[in-house]
């Protein structure tokens, strides 16, 4: 018998994988993940380079498949029927990868057909205004900055108003006003949209202001998964005693580790 087709709107919990493992021939990536996003929920995904962070959110998004586990999307099965799993979510990648002889607006209104948006003539001048691409509107990508191609990408990834959204380094080539309006919008698409969001950042103050829990991988393995304090109580630490930055190092041991390499 098919799988039912679920909606958004008849779960809680929009993001969820159970043993999720992914192999390359005998090197382990990443080593049976659990985790759970719910509704209007920003999870932080954080961990040392070559944790697995990205092959995670790869996998989630299913462009590259799971060796191993479960993966769902607002309650339908990436393994089972991807088409249907990815029509709820959207992944934006570290690199944008965007089409040499499209302008800005043309890359939105190619999305906004894949997707079959009948208000697309409303819903880009909302992305372009809150993105500050005004002026970008007939730009090709040749003339875009690092920072406005990723602006484009995460435009059209927001355009069919996602329920789960997995972001791999957002903040990559933003200025400072930049980062401010990005770190309003994620929030924005979790708290208005009420989309679920995983973030993966290098960017430790991006995490700590916007993630309502933080889930830290090392060895494409958890390390500890909960709030800001809950990770003090797990580090043994009094809670608002430490930055995420000190917790990340006690909690991984990487400071540790980088010393005794560099003896």
């Amino acid at each position: 018998m098919d799988s039912p087709v679920r909606t958004a709107k008849q779960h809680e919990t929009l993001i969820t994988c159970r043993g999720l493992t992914k192999t390359y021939g005998d090197y382990l990536a990443v080593d049976g993940l659990d985790l759970s996003v719910r509704r209007g929920q920003v999870l932080g995904l954080v961990g040392p380079n070559g944790a697995g962070k990205t092959t995670s959110l790869r996998c989630l998004a299913g462009i590259i498949p799971a060796s191993s586990g479960t993966i769902e999307i607002c309650g339908n099965s990436i393994n089972v029927d991807a088409v249907t799993a990815k029509r709820h979510l959207c992944f934006v990648p570290d690199t944008p990868h965007l089409f040499d002889y499209l302008t800005v607006e043309e890359h939105l209104r190619f999305a906004g057909r894949i997707h079959a948006l009948a208000d697309i003539e409303q819903r880009i001048p909302k992305l372009i205004r809150t993105f500050e691409l005004e002026d970008k509107v007939n730009s090709l990508p040749q003339g875009l900055s690092r920072g406005m191609k990723q602006k484009v990408a995460i435009c059209q990834g927001f355009l069919h108003n996602p329920s789960a959204v997995l972001l791999d380094e957002p903040l990559t080539g933003l200025d400072p006003l930049g980062i401010r309006r990005m770190k309003d919008a994620i929030t924005a698409q979790a708290r208005e949209q009420q989309a679920a969001v995983i973030v993966s950042s290098h960017q430790l103050e991006l995490i700590e202001a916007i993630c309502d829990e933080i889930f830290i991988i090392k060895d494409g393995r958890k390390v500890v998964c909960g709030t800001l304090d809950e990770l003090h109580d797990f580090a043994g630490a009094e809670r608002g005693a430490l930055s995420l930055e000190d917790l990340f190092f006690k909690l991984t041991g990487v400071a540790e580790e980088s010393a005794e390499e560099s003896q």
